[in-house]
């Protein structure tokens, strides 16, 4: 396959020089590199990763991956502030939030996998006809205060002229994890946002109905991306670029693979899931072009955050910071 090297541009207040060469690692026999990943969430929306660890494309590069699940992103961030992960997978706002906090080693976003919210409005009954401006009034379970999800939920509803403080209540107080079964209790709730496969299962128990897709209606976002300390970066870029290699070629295979064959790869990771439900989760998300193509972490994504940010009205003064600090770096994406 034709090697392409493109610019990757990298969010925080340094430059980072990782010019690493473009190895084809099949056919090294060296010992494979421990390396920790901690991910926000096991879940479908991160199928190109999948796709990565079940061809064994971490191992072709030279990687033994040890992947943990956070269960938040806060929690994620913990694990690698504190040398338990070596990589965190999560929403690149959390690089703000530390970046805000002081941090002596500062967390650099180097890859983004997906381009698109990954999460669905889910209502009661069927709405063919629906518009954002049917949530007026009514109550929804959303998401963490501060968290991607929530924020481009948000987002959208500013877009629309909508007041999130008060044209509607939305209830951020409920686990993320357990919004569904809440749902399926809390009868006064009208609507609910869901990542899969909550929607889908909310769906075929004839309890909800997806009206709209946050990943559609905000349009392009940074949503999830990797990120490790300077520190880490600066000691292992080799490490760093055969993980991002491993990923591309993950990419690249649900790139050119239908969602039948990227399910049936990925079906390991979700043995609780049977293999309809999984196809049709994975066709969801690549019918709305979920995931970014070439991994990069583009200048333009990054201050589509600093807006969505700016817009949440929390960090106006520090993403204002955040701007003028923000530097660009170079890492061989080979495909």
């Amino acid at each position: 396959m034709k090697k392409k090297c493109m610019v990757l541009f990298l969010s925080l207040s340094m430059v980072l020089t990782l010019f690493v060469g473009c190895s084809d690692s099949k056919d090294s026999e060296k010992q494979l590199q421990k390396v920790t990943l901690n991910e926000v969430a096991h879940s479908i929306f991160y199928a190109p990763m999948y796709v990565a660890i079940e061809k064994d494309y971490f191992k072709d590069e030279g990687i033994d991956l040890e992947l943990v699940t956070g269960f938040g992103a806060d929690k994620t961030m913990t694990a690698v502030l504190s040398n338990e992960a070596d990589i965190g997978f999560m929403g690149p706002e959390t690089t703000v939030y530390t970046y805000n906090e002081g941090a002596n080693d500062k967390i650099v976003n180097f890859a983004q996998l997906t381009q698109r919210a990954g999460n669905f409005l889910v209502a009661r009954e069927e709405m063919p006809d629906f518009t954002w401006d049917d949530l007026k009034d009514k109550r929804v379970l959303g998401g963490r205060k501060g968290g991607m999800p929530e924020m481009v939920f948000e987002y959208i509803l500013r877009n629309h002229n909508i007041d999130p403080a008060t044209d509607l209540e939305i209830d951020q107080s409920i686990d993320f994890g357990s919004t569904a079964a809440a749902f399926t209790g809390d009868m006064s709730a009208d609507f609910t946002v869901e990542f899969e496969p909550s929607a889908t299962a909310l769906e075929k128990e004839g309890k909800g109905y997806v009206v709209a897709s946050l990943g559609v209606d905000s349009g392009y976002v940074p949503y999830t991306s990797y990120s490790a300390k300077t520190s880490f970066l600066n000691e292992n870029p080799q490490i760093i670029q055969s993980f991002t290699n491993a990923l591309q070629k993950g990419m690249d295979y649900v790139q050119n693979h239908s969602p039948e064959e990227i399910a049936q790869v990925i079906s390991p990771q979700f043995p609780e899931t049977d293999m309809d439900t999984l196809t049709t989760i994975v066709n969801r998300y690549y019918e709305q072009d979920t995931w970014k193509e070439n991994l990069v972490f583009e200048k333009d994504s990054f201050e589509l955050l600093q807006d969505i940010l700016f817009k949440f009205r929390i960090f106006k003064e520090i993403v204002r910071t955040f701007v003028g600090s923000y530097m660009k770096s170079q890492l061989n994406l080979c495909r």
